[in-house]
């Protein structure tokens, strides 16, 4: 007998082709950014047609840096302007019709799906969730809750800030550096006093390291690209947010 082949749409949206203006313009999807929350709703009901949902199956988070993964299903799905009802920086589920959401504006977005036991994960990646291996720690939770294979899963790392762009100080290379050792070496690179660090080569290198063989990793740099995607240091955090959107199919 074949295993089961179940769908999953998604999406890694731009800052066109929405309702908002002036630093928000236009497809801005942050809810807490002090945007009018008509303009962000139009936004949603046209990234919402395009995926086939409604703006109610969406499941958002409260984005903290951190590296907790939480395991959500129909009942956790809320209106745009609800409270936030958790604290997470990742969101899994089971449950089809049920849309994850996760928000950035620099960070690395990042979607998994496993299509043989029909489950899918959001995850937000800033420098510190990545150097607490948020990534790895969605996998072990797949496979922890859901018997998921990480030869299974695929993942897509999105449009983010790139090695080209991302200039930091000691921190962040040397959380690298505790996590991946040597293999870090390929996501940092010396300039000056500062570093140049790739946060898409390592959460592709975290993945790899879970198990995972199908990685799908965006070229697309948010900052050099800051007219297509919003960049937080580009724009000095005048800004609106995209979204990755994830969402499984009923069978």
């Amino acid at each position: 007998m074949s295993a089961p082949n179940i769908g999953a749409a998604h999406a890694f949206t731009t800052r066109a082709g929405g309702a908002s203006i002036g630093v928000y313009s236009s497809l801005n999807l942050g809810v807490t950014i002090g945007d009018d929350p008509d303009n962000v709703r139009e936004n949603f009901a046209l990234v919402c047609a395009a995926l086939d949902i409604s703006d109610s199956d969406i499941v958002r988070l409260r984005q903290i840096h951190g590296s907790h993964v939480r395991v959500v299903t129909r009942e956790d799905r809320c209106s745009l302007y609800s409270p936030d009802p958790y604290n997470a920086d990742g969101l899994l589920t089971c449950d089809s019709g049920v849309a994850l959401a996760v928000f950035t504006a620099d960070c690395v977005p990042l979607l998994l799906h496993d299509p043989v036991r029909g489950v899918i994960g959001a995850v937000h990646a800033g420098w510190r969730g990545t150097a607490a291996d948020i990534a790895g720690v969605a996998v072990r939770k797949m496979t922890d809750v859901f018997g998921c294979r990480p030869a299974d899963i695929r993942a897509a790392i999105g449009p983010c800030i790139s090695g080209c762009c991302y200039e930091t100080g000691r921190d962040v290379p040397d959380a690298l550096r505790i996590l991946l050792g040597d293999e870090a070496d390929i996501c940092i690179s010396a300039r000056g006093e500062k570093y140049m660090v790739s946060l898409k080569d390592a959460n592709r290198l975290l993945l790899t390291r879970a198990g995972l063989c199908d990685i799908a990793v965006s070229d697309e740099c948010t900052a050099c690209l800051n007219t297509i995607y919003w960049s937080h240091r580009v724009t000095g955090g005048k800004r609106g947010s995209q979204a990755a959107i994830i969402v499984m199919k009923a069978q």
